[in-house]
């Protein structure tokens, strides 16, 4: 395993770590994805916090406007945007209510590209757990029948996929009350 110690950074690169390539694309000056990249494309969708904070909330239940303004803590016109960015690109879809008095409006739930989008969403949370928290991540997330908790594995193996209504939020047990826990 070789390491190369970034003399400017406190961070220590193993070249093994990167993937291979199969033959044909090893010359990696011969070719380029460019715009095709869909890492790219990703981030062209979820290009803004607000974007990805109002993606966080679907997952959380959350479904009315307002209640995303408040929870992602964005101005109404950064949510009505993001919103309308994610209705665009086939992530969420509005569904029509009216309560008793009111004129209708729309929620928004995630759809079937949305809910594909999962893994991506615990991937950085687990990330940002691991990296970003100093050991004191403020959540859990684990099998709501098992309390197992969710992990996010790179695997070649087929392993069952658990679905986002069998994944019960707890507050971490490092997260202690002056952290902010309910």
């Amino acid at each position: 395993m070789h390491h190369t110690l970034l003399t400017n950074a406190s961070v220590s690169y193993n070249a093994g770590v990167a993937m291979k390539f199969e033959e044909r694309l090893s010359d990696r000056d011969a070719w380029s994805i460019g715009d095709g990249c869909s890492a790219g494309r990703v981030l062209d969708l979820l290009s803004t916090k607000t974007v990805f904070l109002v993606v966080r909330e679907c997952f959380y239940g959350t479904t009315r406007f307002d209640d995303f303004v408040t929870r992602v803590g964005a101005s109404a016109p950064a949510v009505s945007r993001a919103l309308r960015q994610l209705k665009a690109a086939g992530i969420v879809a509005p569904v029509a209510y009216r309560e008793p008095g009111n004129r209708a409006r729309d929620e928004y739930r995630l759809t079937e590209a949305g809910e594909d989008l999962l893994p991506v969403f615990l991937s950085l949370i687990q990330w940002g757990d691991r990296h970003l928290q100093d050991g004191r991540p403020p959540l859990s997330f684990v099998e709501a029948g098992t309390g197992r908790p969710i992990r996010v594995r790179v695997s070649a193996e087929p392993a069952p996929e658990t679905a986002c209504d069998d994944i019960e939020i707890r507050v971490h047990p490092a997260w202690d009350a002056a952290s902010g826990a309910p």
